[in-house]
């Protein structure tokens, strides 16, 4: 029995998000704690998983606000580090009309880049089923070398790994330098959660089934596959099975911000409850159902982290 269910390393941060216009007609903006690997373990969290979080934030008011905000969440902060020189990273999220958004960040640099490898913590990960990360912590060689000694810890003691790209590409130098990388996540996880768009970049095929046949064949460790496609739904791919489950559309919509992780979130919790090995189609439907349910209430409601549907809420939606 392991300590941790998932553990992630990666950002956390303010996602300021429109809630309104002021009397003088400017935008009003709500502070949200965000950042897309601790969206996931808030989901986690909130299905009753044991969740631990390895980041830095300011040692300012932001800083204090997400360090209690995943702390109430049940998320273990432990291993949350605060800097003193460099504030909490900020951003902006634009709402566009079809309720996709847009990002503005203030990061030149953010609290999360100043991650080092000595700050690590290599316990929590040994006694973790799954570790999970994205890109946000590669853009910098900092961050990047914590990055990296988090994933060979993992690799060296069977832990499984889990990879979301989650590409923001206003925040690397260069696209090439952001295909590098995640290319060399790919190579290094067992279950893969990629969007519609992330997949063609990458592979350079339009198709989605045909870019996931071409990760599949170059990257055979990779045990599960799963792209998110927004409001046309999800797909699953386990070695030669492919399942897609349509988006559950809901009117009430207002933002999309945190959907991928809300569905990824519920992803892990349909692995942790019925293993990796041995997936049915029925299971991968099923697993793709619940969780497209989740991310659909998830985009009705102003932020993620601290909204994450329970199981309850979600079983009836399903129904």
């Amino acid at each position: 029995m392991k300590k941790y269910d998932v553990v992630a390393l990666g950002e956390l941060l303010i996602d300021f998000t429109q809630n309104g216009i002021s009397p003088q007609g400017n935008p009003i903006f709500e502070a949200n704690p965000g950042g897309a690997p601790c969206n996931v373990l808030a989901m986690l969290s909130k299905l009753g998983h044991r969740t631990a979080f390895i980041g830095k934030v300011g040692e300012d008011y932001f800083g204090e606000q997400l360090k209690n905000a995943i702390s109430e969440l049940g998320i273990c902060a432990d291993y949350l580090m605060k800097d003193e020189k460099v504030h909490t990273t900020l951003a902006l999220v634009h709402t566009l009309p079809d309720g996709d958004r847009d990002f503005s960040f203030y990061r030149n640099p953010g609290a999360d880049m100043m991650l080092i490898e000595s700050e690590v913590p290599e316990e929590a990960i040994k006694n973790s089923q799954f570790f999970h990360f994205g890109t946000l912590s590669m853009t910098h060689d900092k961050v990047r070398k914590a990055t990296q000694k988090a994933l060979k810890i993992a690799e060296e003691n069977g832990v499984l790994i889990s990879f979301d790209p989650n590409l923001r590409p206003p925040l690397w130098n260069s696209l090439e330098v952001a295909k590098e990388q995640v290319f060399y996540g790919i190579e290094r996880c067992d279950v893969l959660k990629i969007s519609d768009n992330e997949i063609q970049w990458l592979t350079g095929e339009e198709d989605y089934t045909v870019g996931a046949h071409w990760l599949q064949d170059h990257y055979p460790q990779i045990q599960l596959l799963l792209v998110s496609m927004g409001k046309n739904g999800s797909r699953a791919y386990y070695g030669d099975i492919m399942v897609e489950e349509q988006a559950y559309i809901n009117a009430k919509t207002i933002e999309t911000t945190g959907a991928g992780d809300t569905f990824y979130g519920c992803v892990l919790h349909y692995l942790l409850k019925h293993d990796l090995q041995g997936l049915s189609s029925d299971n991968l439907s099923n697993m793709l159902k619940f969780a497209n349910a989740a991310a659909s209430i998830i985009t009705t409601r102003k932020g993620a982290l601290r909204v994450m549907p329970a199981l309850k809420e979600i079983m009836c939606y399903l129904q």
